[in-house]
C-alpha cells in the first residue's frame, strides 16, 4: 500500500498564528484569558486551552462575564466594527488574531460599501468569517451560497462588488459567479479565496484523482475541511472526513493499493502525524520518511546571513512579521522602515512579498531575525552606481543638515549635497531643504569609502538651459504662461517664466496708478502674464500682467455718456486744470478754463486735494482714455467769491488770535477748516437763496 501526503495539510499561517498567540499568552499566565469563539474549529485544540484555563465566549453577548484587566483574543474569523466598539467599553486589552487575508477582505468590503456598491459575499451566511465580512457592509450584504440564493435576489439598481468567503472552492466562486453576471450587469469580482485554500483544495484535487482511498482530517465543524471533503468525494468515492486517529475506517473492508492523506487549515500537525502513524503501520514502503519528517523537510532551510523572500503577515508600532515558510515567523524592527524619509505605513501590505536579509536564524525567543534595510542598501548601492555611469538623475528626500552642506537617504544609502551644489543661487538657510524632494545628479561615487556626493545645482543648470530653447523655440506674441517673480524695482517687476526672465513694466501691472510694483505683487508669487514684445537676439520679453477684462475703460462711453453729472474727487493739479478720480483706473480732467467763469491763474486759487466736487461730462475717448470735465457747467466757481471766502477765513484768525492774546490761560477751539470747505459752505448757503 502507498500512501500519497499532502504538503499543504495543517495549520495555514493565520490559523497557526492565532493559536500560537493564544498559548503563549495561557503560557505567560500574567492575565485572564478569552477568546471570542473557539480559537480554531478543532475541539482538541480548545480543550487543551481550556485546561491551561483559557475561557471561550460564544456571543458578545456575554461580555459582561469577563474581568476586568483580561485579555480577549479575537480569533482569526475576524469580528464586526459593532463587536470592536462593544469590547472597547471594557476594561480588558484586545489581542487582534484576525488572519491578515480576512483583515484585508474587511478594508475592501468598507471601501465599496462606501462608494455606495452593493456586497454580495459568496459564502456560507452562518459562517463566523462570513458574518465579519458582512459587518463592515453595515449588515446589509447579500449572502449567496447556491443559485437558488441569487434567484431570490429582487433587481438592484446599483453596481454590485462580489467577494469570496476565503475556504470557498473555486468550482462554487466560478459557477455562482457566471449566474450572478447573467442576471445583473454592472459587476465587480473581488477574488478573496485565500492563496493557502487554493493550493490546499488544487493538491487535494490532484491527490483524489491517484487513489482509491482519501482520508480528509479536521473538525466536523469546519469549513475548510468540509470543502476538502467535497473536492476530494468527486474524484475518489472512497473519501472519508475524520476529526481523530479513532475514527478511521476498517481498511480491511476496502481494497487499498493508494492512501491519500490531507487536512483542514484547523488541523494540528500532532493529529495528522497520529493519522500517518496509524495508516504506516506494516505498509510503510523501505525508505519512505514518516510524515513529522516530511513536515520538516517541506519546511524552508534558512540560515544567517542569507537573502530570502517572505511575506508580510501582521504588524504592530515595533515590529513586522514576516511569513518566511520556516518553523518560525521572521521579524524586522520597525525603525528599519521609519529610517527611511519616504516611508508610509500604507507600504506595508499585508500579503505583500518581501525580500530581507537573515541576520539571526533564532533571536533567543525562536524568531528569526531580519533585516530589510541591508537588502534595500545592498540594491541600492548597485542602483546609484549605474545611475552615477550612466550619469542619470535620481529624485531623493533631504533627512538632515550637516556642516557645509545636506544628507539625504535613498533606501538605506546617504547622499551628501554640499550647499554650493544645492542651487543656482546663494543658500542662506539649509533648514529650507529639510524633508524636501530634490533631484540630483551623482558626481562622486565610492562604494568602499560609503562615499556619495550628489548635486542639484548641475539638474537645475541643465533643465534651464533646455528650457530657455524651448521657450524661444516656442515664444509668439499673446501667448500666456505662468511664471514665479523674481524681483521687483521702482518701474517694474522680473518674472520667472520657465528659465527666461521677462520684465512687467509697472505701467502694465494695474489699471489704476501706482508708485511701486509692490502695491499689487510681491517677490516669489505665481502669476500669469502674457508675451507683449519680445527680441530673440537681445534676450528680451516684455510682459503683461494686468487682465483686460479688469479695464475700468471697457465700455467707458456707456458708463459716463456726455451731458452727465457725476461727483468726483480732486487728485491731482497741473497748471493747465485738474484731475477727477471717477472711480479706481479711471480720472478726468477738468480743464482750468471749465473749473470758473472768471480767468484763473492756477488752479488751486479755487480748488484743494481731496475736494469732492460736482462735474459733467463733456467728452469721452475709451482708445486716448481720456474724459474732459467740466466744473462751471454744473457749480461755476468765481474767484472774487474765492477771494470773499479767503477773507473772512484771514478775519476769523485775527479774532482767534486777539482772543488768544487777551486770554492765553483759557481753552480757545481754533478754526480748523480748510478754504475749500468754507468755500464749499458758502456755495450751499447761495443755493439757499
Amino acid at each position: 500500500m502507498e500512501i500519497i501526503k499532502a504538503n499543504t495539510a495543517g495549520f495555514c499561517f493565520g490559523v497557526n498564528n492565532a493559536v500560537n498567540v493564544t498559548y503563549k499568552l495561557a503560557r505567560e499566565g500574567k492575565k485572564k484569558i478569552y477568546t471570542l469563539g473557539p480559537i480554531i474549529h478543532n475541539n482538541q485544540v480548545v480543550e487543551e486551552l481550556n485546561n491551561m484555563g483559557v475561557e471561550t465566549i460564544d456571543d458578545i453577548k456575554n461580555i459582561d462575564i469577563i474581568k476586568d484587566d483580561s485579555i480577549i483574543v479575537i480569533r482569526a474569523h475576524g469580528v464586526t466594527p459593532e463587536v470592536y466598539e462593544e469590547l472597547k467599553k471594557k476594561n480588558i486589552e484586545i489581542v487582534d488574531a484576525t488572519c491578515p487575508y480576512v483583515k484585508k477582505i474587511h478594508v475592501l468590503v468598507k471601501e465599496e460599501y462606501d462608494k455606495g456598491n452593493q456586497i454580495i459575499i459568496i459564502g456560507d451566511k452562518n459562517h463566523p468569517e462570513v458574518i465579519g465580512i458582512d459587518g463592515w457592509a453595515n449588515n446589509l450584504a447579500f449572502i449567496v451560497n447556491s443559485m437558488e440564493d441569487i434567484e431570490r435576489i429582487s433587481e438592484i439598481n446599483k453596481s454590485l462588488a462580489v467577494f469570496a468567503q476565503t475556504t470557498i472552492t473555486f468550482k462554487k466562486w466560478n459557477d455562482l459567479n457566471k449566474y450572478l453576471k447573467e442576471k445583473f450587469k454592472y459587476i465587480e469580482k473581488f477574488d478573496t479565496i485565500c492563496s493557502a485554500t487554493t493550493h490546499r483544495q488544487k493538491e487535494a484535487e490532484e491527490i483524489s484523482k491517484q487513489v482509491d482511498f482519501m482520508l480528509v482530517i479536521g473538525s466536523k465543524n469546519s469549513s475548510n475541511t468540509h470543502k476538502l471533503f467535497e473536492v476530494c468525494k468527486e474524484n475518489c468515492s472512497n473519501t472519508f472526513k475524520i476529526e481523530t486517529v479513532n475514527e478511521i475506517p476498517n481498511l480491511n473492508n476496502y481494497n487499498i493499493n493508494k492512501v491519500g492523506i490531507t487536512a483542514g487549515a484547523s488541523t494540528p500537525y500532532r493529529i495528522i502525524k497520529e493519522v500517518i502513524d496509524k495508516m504506516s503501520e506494516n505498509i510503510k514502503p523501505e525508505g519512505e520518511k514518516d510524515f513529522s519528517e516530511m513536515i520538516e523537510e517541506s519546511l524552508k532551510k534558512i540560515r544567517s546571513g542569507e537573502i530570502v523572500k517572505g511575506r508580510i503577515i501582521k504588524y504592530n508600532e515595533s515590529e513586522v512579521f514576516v511569513d518566511l515558510g520556516f518553523k518560525s515567523d521572521g521579524i524586522i524592527p520597525m525603525e528599519e522602515f521609519t529610517e527611511d524619509p519616504e516611508f508610509d505605513k500604507s507600504q506595508l501590505d499585508i500579503g505583500s512579498e518581501i525580500e530581507v536579509y537573515v541576520i539571526n536564524v533564532n533571536d533567543g525567543e525562536g524568531n528569526v531575525k531580519l533585516s530589510k534595510k541591508r537588502v534595500d542598501a545592498k540594491k541600492m548601492w548597485e542602483e546609484i552606481y549605474n545611475i552615477y555611469k550612466e550619469k542619470k538623475d535620481i529624485e531623493v528626500k533631504i533627512a538632515n543638515t550637516v556642516n557645509k552642506g545636506v544628507i539625504a537617504i535613498k533606501k538605506g544609502v546617504k547622499i551628501f549635497i554640499p550647499a554650493s551644489h544645492l542651487g543656482n543661487k546663494r543658500i542662506n538657510d539649509l533648514n529650507e531643504f529639510l524633508n524636501k524632494v530634490v533631484k540630483i545628479r551623482i558626481i562622486e561615487f565610492d562604494e568602499s569609502k560609503k562615499k556619495v556626493i550628489g548635486s542639484q545645482k548641475i539638474v537645475l543648470e541643465e533643465e534651464r538651459k533646455e528650457n530657455e530653447k524651448v521657450f524661444w523655440d516656442e515664444i509668439e506674441k499673446g501667448k500666456i504662461y505662468s511664471g514665479k517673480v523674481k524681483s521687483l524695482t521702482k518701474f517694474g517687476a522680473f518674472v520667472d517664466i520657465g528659465g527666461v526672465d521677462g520684465l512687467v513694466h509697472i505701467s502694465e501691472l494695474s489699471w489704476s496708478r501706482i508708485k511701486h510694483p509692490s502695491e499689487v505683487i510681491n517677490v516669489d508669487d505665481s502669476v500669469e502674464v502674457t508675451i507683449l514684445e519680445f527680441n530673440k537676439e537681445s534676450k528680451k520679453v516684455s510682459l503683461g500682467y494686468r487682465k483686460s477684462k479688469d479695464n475700468p475703460w471697457a465700455n467707458i462711453e456707456e458708463k459716463y455718456p456726455i451731458g452727465k453729472i457725476i461727483e468726483g474727487k480732486v487728485v491731482r493739479m497741473v497748471p493747465f486744470g485738474v484731475f477727477i478720480d471717477l472711480e479706481k483706473g479711471v480720472d478726468g480732467l477738468v480743464h482750468i478754463s471749465q473749473i470758473s467763469t472768471k480767468r484763473l491763474a492756477k488752479p488751486d486759487d479755487v480748488l484743494e486735494i481731496g475736494q469732492i466736487v460736482e462735474v459733467k461730462v463733456l467728452d469721452v475717448n475709451s482708445e486716448k482714455q481720456k474724459i474732459s470735465l467740466s466744473i462751471k457747467e454744473v457749480n461755476p466757481i468765481d474767484i472774487e467769491e474765492k477771494e470773499e471766502v479767503q477773507r473772512e477765513r484771514n478775519n476769523k484768525k485775527s479774532e482767534i488770535k486777539k482772543k488768544k492774546e487777551e486770554a492765553p490761560k483759557e481753552h480757545i477751539e481754533e478754526a480748523t477748516n480748510t478754504i475749500g470747505e468754507i468755500f464749499r459752505d458758502k456755495l450751499k448757503d447761495m443755493k439757499k437763496e
